[in-house]
């Protein structure tokens, strides 16, 4: 292998832990999306051929009961039958084990004429019975008569989120099922605990099924996109499957050389991970004969699979001092690893210089040479770090970083950035004359901190020339990635101020802050500055938390409640931010908490904003005191 050494200015190192899955919906209920993945990974409910879920189709009795079984533990287990079941259910029928399986568990039950009528519409009391019996509920815990008492429980135990059949006549659909099962997950058996832990997981925090959980659960690989016989290794075609990459559902074709591929057999899903990382291997950790970690531009990376560990040690092909691309997989660990020449990161970034220092680098020969390093804050809002030999880079400014595909070369220069201004459409589509590309870059820097924001967060906003700092187009005259001045103030710390303590006389006073950000304690102790800042009340921090550069006190919106999604006091809705904080009061100590529990009514709520909402301001901090 021809491995090449990295000369001053090239590329090193992409900072990432997404975990390339798709992003669910917000709000209280699942997605489609997210119930399809849930279910389909519980094996419950499949697709054809083509991987399709066909949801609109209606549901036969032997599939319900197929499903109902699979939901049930011990359902994966289930073959073909010893006999026929039925006579119209043979030995050799596809469901005719899970029929059988089905009437022994006591959830479905031929007709009187012995019959099974597997192709018989399943109607939405028939689903709800069966489902109340996975719950544990027998025909003894109803009275009246049928399916009176069944579908009053189906209501109250909240199955019915997402149903689309409403009459117990009415026919089901497969997306009926779908979220039917999805809901009997989360839902309390007649002995009180949540469905889901019968199956051996868990409900999150928000008491819905774990998506994440389920399908780290069922994930297998990773192996890397490359040469021309990778995809033998999938047990399914991806053609006949969901294909996800980076989290954005996409076709098979878009899949790329040195992607990272993720796969669940159940679900029928293929994940791939395109992030990568270029540089010089500076150090591999606690040894070069079994590294655990490798260090490339200063910063260290855990090894998560054994070919990458292999790969990096004495025995493998690379070593410090070479240069390398390392693929990194879904929680940011080096999963591959090739030669940097053929898989160096492609492209464009444009993005604000963070910092520029000077630092050691491995010159391939047991020794180090200091050169200048360049740390770049790009618009997919990750750090980029770059050797540099020119003069005159300064932290502010805004740059564009060309990667050479062929070498991971580096050419770093400033960025030509179009003039726009003018006020985001409320459709958060368009700005002034320009309309916003679709998969659109927006970055909010803040103290040489930048934050993600998507365009509807920007809907109805005017922004001014000044507020630009980069505007660049793509082929179309569409604006493709935008660099903003703290426009929204999504990326300053938010908290509480604890208190406050002055110390000294009249001729000389210092001053000592103790205050929670997000939950993080912290303190500046024995300072001169005096902050505009009262004890027990929401601030803004500017810096970093344990060594802040100020603090800033937010504005009172006063008392009121969660009303739709916004804080409502005296009439005046306000909008709320993100990642807004809510903090519980009890006898002066400020604990961290939910929207749930604020939106539960045993609190007396009070909220603040940092700027008005016309402004990009948000609702960044609500105290919930008990009433």
């Amino acid at each position: 292998m021809n491995k090449k050494r990295l000369t001053a200015g090239a590329a090193a190192v992409c900072l990432s832990l997404t975990l390339c899955l798709p992003i669910s919906a917000a709000g209280g209920g699942a997605s489609l999306e997210e119930a399809s993945q849930v279910v389909s990974a519980l094996g419950i409910l499949a697709g054809d051929e083509s991987g399709n879920l066909n949801l609109s189709r209606r549901v036969t009795r032997a599939e319900f009961v197929t499903m109902a079984v699979k939901a049930s533990p011990g359902g994966e287990l289930v073959g073909q039958a010893a006999t026929s079941p039925y006579p119209d259910v043979p030995r050799d029928h596809w469901a005719s084990g899970y029929v059988e399986a089905g009437v022994s568990r006591g959830l479905i039950s031929g007709y009187s004429d012995g019959t099974f009528r597997p192709g018989l519409e399943i109607k939405l009391a028939e689903g709800v019975t069966i489902a109340l019996s996975l719950l544990g509920y027998g025909p003894e815990d109803f009275s009246g008569a049928y399916p009176t008492g069944q579908m009053a429980l189906y209501h109250s135990l909240r199955l019915d989120r997402g149903m689309s059949a409403s009459g117990p006549s009415d026919p089901m659909t497969r997306q009926d099922a779908l979220y039917l099962f999805y809901n009997l997950l989360s839902a309390r058996t007649k002995e009180g605990s949540p469905y889901l832990n019968t199956l051996g997981y868990s409900l999150n925090a928000a008491g819905e099924p774990d998506l994440l959980s389920l399908i780290n659960g069922e994930m297998e690989g990773p192996i890397v996109a490359q040469g021309s016989n990778w995809r033998e290794q999938l047990p399914f075609p991806p053609a006949q499957g969901k294909v996800f990459r980076d989290g954005a559902s996409v076709s098979p074709s878009a899949l790329r050389e040195y992607d990272l591929i993720y796969w669940n057999p159940s679900a029928g899903t293929v994940w791939a991970c395109s992030k990568k990382l270029s540089g010089t291997i500076q150090a591999l950790e606690p040894s070069t004969s079994s590294p655990t970690s490798v260090t490339v531009a200063g910063r260290s990376y855990p090894i998560e699979t054994s070919a990458a560990a292999y790969a990096l040690s004495n025995l493998g092909s690379f070593h410090v001092g070479d240069s390398v691309t390392l693929l990194l997989g879904r929680s940011g660990g080096v999963a591959g690893v090739v030669d940097a020449s053929v898989a160096a990161p492609s492209g464009e970034r444009v993005g604000v210089v963070t910092a520029v220092t000077q630092e050691p680098v491995p010159d391939g020969h047991g020794g180090t040479y200091v050169t200048q390093m360049v740390t770049l804050l790009a618009t997919d809002g990750e750090e980029y770090q770059y050797q540099y030999q020119g003069t005159g880079m300064r932290t502010g400014a805004v740059v564009r970083a060309a990667v050479s595909p062929q070498t991971g070369e580096v050419t770093l220069g400033r960025a030509s950035s179009v003039p726009v201004s003018g006020t985001v459409n409320r459709d958060g589509t368009k700005l002034g004359k320009y309309s916003f590309a679709q998969g659109i870059r927006i970055l909010d820097v803040s103290d040489h901190r930048g934050i993600i924001v998507y365009p509807s967060r920007l809907a109805n906003l005017e922004l001014t020339s000044g507020m630009v700092r980069y505007c660049g187009l793509n082929g179309q005259g569409e604006i493709e990635k935008l660099i903003l001045d703290d426009v929204t103030g999504d990326a300053y710390h938010y908290g509480v101020l604890i208190g406050v303590e002055q110390l000294g006389d009249e001729s000389y006073s210092s001053y000592s802050y103790t205050y929670d950000i997000a939950g993080t304690p912290g303190s500046v102790m024995g300072v001169s500055t005096k902050y505009p800042v009262s004890s027990a009340t929401p601030i803004r921090l500017l810096g970093e938390i344990g060594q802040p550069d100020r603090l800033q006190s937010l504005t009172s919106a006063g008392r009121g409640g969660l009303v739709g999604g916004q804080f409502v006091s005296e009439g005046r809705h306000y909008a709320l931010a993100p990642n807004v904080l809510v903090y519980e009061v009890r006898d002066n100590v400020y604990t961290l908490s939910s929207l749930a529990r604020a939106e539960s009514g045993e609190f007396s709520l009070t909220a603040w904003y940092d700027r008005p909402e016309s402004a990009g301001g948000r609702i960044r901090v609500i105290l919930a005191k008990p009433v």
